[in-house]
C-alpha cells in the first residue's frame, strides 16, 4: 500500500469544493466558437497602417465562417480551429483625397498552419487605389497575421482559464501574478495629460441590469464575481489606489475613487495600447425600479480602439455579467 502523499496522481483525490475532474485526468471540451466571433472581431476591426502616401483601416468583419473548440485530457490541452475570414478596408490618398474600399480574405486560418503561413489575400474594388492595396498587402497584411496570432493566444490562455483545474502544486500561482502586478509602477495622475499624446475620444455607455445596486457594484468589486463574468482569473484590491488585472492581464489599471454602491472612477488600459497611456473610466450605478442603470464614461480612448472598447464593454462585461446574473437566479 503506498504511504499517504504517495502514488500514482490519477487517483489521489485533493481538497477541491467541486472535486471534479480531479487532476484534470478525464476528457472535457469546450466549444470556443462563439467567443471566437467576438474575438476575432476585436482585434481585427480597427486595424488601421499608414504611410507617405495614403491611410488604410479595416473597416468591418463581413463573414467569419468555421468553428472552434478545445479539449482537455490527462492534463493537456487540444486545440481544434479552422475559419474562412472575410473583412472590409477603406482608404483614403492624401495626395488627391480619394477614398477607395476593398477587402481582405483568409480562406484558411487552421492549426494545420502557422500564422506566418496563412493565406491573406488583399483586393480593392474599383478605381485607381494600388497604391492603397499596395499598403494593405504589406504592412496591413503584417498587421492582420499579427491579430491572429494575438487570437491564437487567446485561445490558449484567456479562453481556455478553468479547463485545467488547480491543483495544490498550482497553489501559489495567483501569489505570483499578485507579486508580478504590485512591482508595476502604473502612471498615477492624469492619464490624458502625462500619458503619450495620441489622438483620443470619449465614450458614452448605458446598460439596464435586472439586479439590485448593491448587487451589481459587487460584480465590480468582489474577485470570484469578476472571475465569473471574465471567465478568467483576475487581481483585485477594491481600494482608492488599488491596482487591478483582469482577463488574463489584457486589461489592468487603478481605482482612483470608489463610492459604495454609486460610483467607481479607474485608470483603465488595454495590452495592446500604446504604454503608459490610460483611459478614465466612471462607473455611475443608478437604481431604477426593480433594476439598475449602468452608466459608463469612458475618456482617452484611442480612436482607432474606439470600436474595440465598445465591443469589450458591451459584449464581454455588459452581457457577460447579464449571463451570470441569470444563472445566479437560476440557480437561487
Amino acid at each position: 500500500m503506498a504511504k499517504w502523499g504517495q502514488g500514482d496522481p490519477r487517483w489521489i483525490v485533493e481538497e477541491r469544493e467541486d472535486g471534479t475532474n480531479v487532476n484534470n485526468w478525464h476528457w472535457t471540451e469546450r466549444d470556443a466558437t462563439s467567443w471566437s466571433k467576438g474575438k476575432l472581431r476585436e482585434l481585427l476591426v480597427g486595424i488601421a497602417v499608414e504611410n507617405e502616401t495614403g491611410h488604410c483601416e479595416v473597416s468591418e468583419l463581413k463573414q467569419v465562417e468555421g468553428e472552434a473548440s478545445c479539449s482537455s485530457r490527462k492534463g493537456k490541452l487540444i486545440f481544434f480551429y479552422e475559419w474562412n475570414i472575410k473583412l472590409g478596408w477603406k482608404g483614403i490618398i492624401k495626395e488627391s483625397g480619394a477614398k477607395h474600399k476593398g477587402l481582405i480574405e483568409i480562406p484558411s486560418l487552421s492549426e494545420e498552419n502557422e500564422v506566418d503561413d496563412t493565406e491573406v489575400n488583399v483586393s480593392i474594388k474599383k478605381g485607381d487605389g494600388d497604391i492603397l492595396k499596395d499598403l494593405m498587402k504589406t504592412a496591413g497584411t503584417a498587421k492582420v497575421r499579427e491579430a491572429l496570432g494575438d487570437y491564437l493566444e487567446a485561445l490558449k490562455t484567456e479562453f481556455t482559464m478553468g479547463m485545467i483545474l488547480p491543483t495544490k502544486a498550482m497553489a501559489t500561482q495567483e501569489l505570483t501574478v499578485k507579486r508580478k502586478l504590485s512591482e508595476n509602477t502604473l502612471q498615477t495622475s492624469s492619464p490624458v495629460a502625462l500619458g503619450v499624446r495620441i489622438p483620443t475620444v470619449a465614450l458614452h455607455m448605458t446598460e439596464l441590469f435586472d439586479t439590485a445596486v448593491e448587487q451589481l457594484y459587487r460584480i465590480f468589486t468582489v474577485k470570484d464575481l469578476v472571475q465569473k463574468f471574465s471567465k478568467s482569473p483576475a487581481v483585485l484590491e477594491a481600494e482608492k489606489g488599488g491596482k487591478f488585472q483582469m482577463f488574463d492581464g489584457n486589461i489592468t489599471g487603478e481605482y482612483i475613487e470608489l463610492l459604495t454602491n454609486k460610483k467607481i472612477v479607474m485608470k483603465w488600459r488595454c495590452r495592446n495600447w500604446p504604454e503608459e497611456h490610460y483611459a478614465t473610466v466612471a462607473l455611475n450605478f443608478v437604481p431604477t425600479l426593480g433594476q439598475t442603470e449602468l452608466q459608463l464614461d469612458c475618456k482617452g480612448v484611442p480612436v482607432c480602439k474606439e470600436e474595440n472598447i465598445k465591443f469589450c464593454w458591451q459584449k464581454q462585461h455588459f452581457e457577460e455579467i447579464k449571463g451570470l446574473l441569470q444563472l445566479t437566479t437560476l440557480n437561487g
